[in-house]
């Protein structure tokens, strides 16, 4: 049987396996969609093992091997340059190709707000910021702060995407943003948390994490009271969930992931949006 996958380290927290087994059974497709852990001491093997596998069709890739991964990929579109990192691998016309749908997927639920000249802060210089960044670049946002352990590097990723700004320490305070972007691992499951003082963001900011297990992270659940959900295409508009009382358990976003109908696009658009919105401090830090 044929099959495609996604590769990370840690893995276990992927829903991708859920997400497209679904469409996978509900189009009738015969194939299987899995989650493989590799370790990045181990990448440069799997990607021997799969590319000579027949049933292999390609990977998603995540955390930590968006950046490394492109030294195993034919790169066809130039991301090498215009991103330096790849989140998608395929089969095609004999070759491994590599590219980045990061960019516009993040872009996407957050494509109604304009963001020329605005202030903005991101936290992370891994792929996935990588992504992020570009697509900041594209918009003409204002000023970027970039918090990161190392600000040195911080400061050189900044530089190669145009962007013009600061590169301050993880643990510097916020300056006052329209939009804050969390683009690390910290937060999710079985990681440590991600602690912000978010009272320096004004209340109309926008507080995006990448981070959607567990969905409701502690960036969003302990700090802010979200208010509205961005959802593409091109507009925002407010939803019913002015917030979440509890968090949802993995067992229940399993359980509604599984139930998703293709006559359902609007739950379909608020799970994937979760992670997305347009929040307030609550006051009390």
């Amino acid at each position: 049987m044929t099959y495609a996958e996604v590769i990370g380290d840690p893995i276990k927290h992927s829903k991708s396996p859920i997400i497209h087994g679904f469409w996978l059974k509900a189009l009738g497709i015969d194939g299987e969609y899995r989650a493989t852990h590799v370790t990045p001491e181990g990448l440069a093997d799997y990607f021997a093992a799969r590319v000579a596998d027949p049933d292999w069709l390609g990977c998603n890739i995540t955390i930590p091997h968006k950046e490394t991964a492109l030294a195993f990929v034919e790169d066809r579109g130039g991301v090498k340059e215009s991103i330096g990192a790849i989140n998608l691998a395929f089969r095609s016309e004999g070759a491994l190709v590599g590219t980045n749908t990061d960019a516009a997927g993040f872009y996407a639920p957050i494509s109604g707000l304009d963001l020329a000249g605005q202030p903005v802060v991101v936290i992370g210089a891994g792929g996935a910021a990588r992504a992020i960044l570009f697509a900041l670049s594209r918009v003409g946002v204002g000023p970027v702060t970039l918090l990161n352990r190392n600000p040195l590097k911080g400061a050189a990723l900044l530089a190669s995407f145009g962007l013009k700004g600061d590169a301050l320490k993880l643990d510097s305070p916020l300056p006052p943003a329209a939009l804050l972007v969390n683009a690390t691992s910290l937060g999710m499951a079985g990681q440590p948390p991600l602690d912000l003082d978010l009272s320096p963001l004004p209340e109309d900011a926008v507080v995006y994490d990448i981070v959607y297990a567990p969905l409701e992270t502690g960036l969003l659940s302990e700090y802010l009271k979200p208010v509205e959900v961005l959802e593409s295409p091109g507009k925002m508009f407010p939803v019913s969930l002015e917030y979440l009382p509890k968090p949802i358990q993995e067992s229940e976003l399993d359980r509604v992931l599984q139930s998703l109908e293709p006559a359902a696009p609007a739950i379909r658009h608020v799970l994937s949006a979760a992670s997305s919105r347009k929040c307030r401090p609550t006051g009390h830090r």
